[in-house]
């Protein structure tokens, strides 16, 4: 009985307003990654990298912005997924957890993805400037870093306003 009272409960707080709202927040938080990528980081990650990892030769502006585009929304519906965990639920839903939140997930999306996922895939891909795994390297992570927060934050502030309401 208990486990039905709590699975309720989660499948009423995830409304079309909740997944609207990391869809957004990811996609508003793209774009601001996406400007860091094209004009600050060194790597031309936007032009080759991200294209390189579906099988599109670059240079590719135009489609790395799309694919990473596309790479926000789902990294933003997979963070309202994640806060669905008990502990994580009544944090996510006011703006001082959900800045401290934000955080978290780019420091995680910055480990799982850009230290591991992305060495991994673009080597299974044969693209020839696949970084080494695990992607550790000075100053390059840190950028990643402060990129994946300045992603991430906007999804985490996106998701507690609308759970505000």
């Amino acid at each position: 009985m208990a486990t039905e009272t709590q699975t309720s409960r989660v499948a009423e707080s995830l409304t079309a307003s909740s997944w609207a709202a990391g869809a957004v927040g990811g996609f508003i938080g793209s774009i601001l990654f996406g400007l860091l990528m094209q004009f600050v980081m060194p790597a031309p990650l936007l032009e080759m990298a991200i294209p390189a990892m579906y099988g599109i030769a670059g240079p590719a502006l135009l489609a790395g912005w799309v694919l990473h585009l596309f790479h926000g929304v789902v990294l933003g519906l997979a963070y309202v997924a994640l806060v669905q965990l008990k502990p994580l639920r009544d944090p996510a839903r006011r703006i001082g957890g959900a800045v401290g939140l934000g955080i978290g997930y780019g420091v995680l999306t910055t480990i799982l993805l850009a230290g591991f996922v992305m060495p991994i895939w673009l080597s299974a891909v044969g693209f020839p400037g696949a970084p080494p795994l695990p992607n550790i390297a000075i100053p390059d992570t840190i950028m990643s870093l402060v990129g994946h927060i300045v992603y991430a934050v906007p999804v985490a502030l996106a998701y507690a306003l609308v759970m505000q309401e």
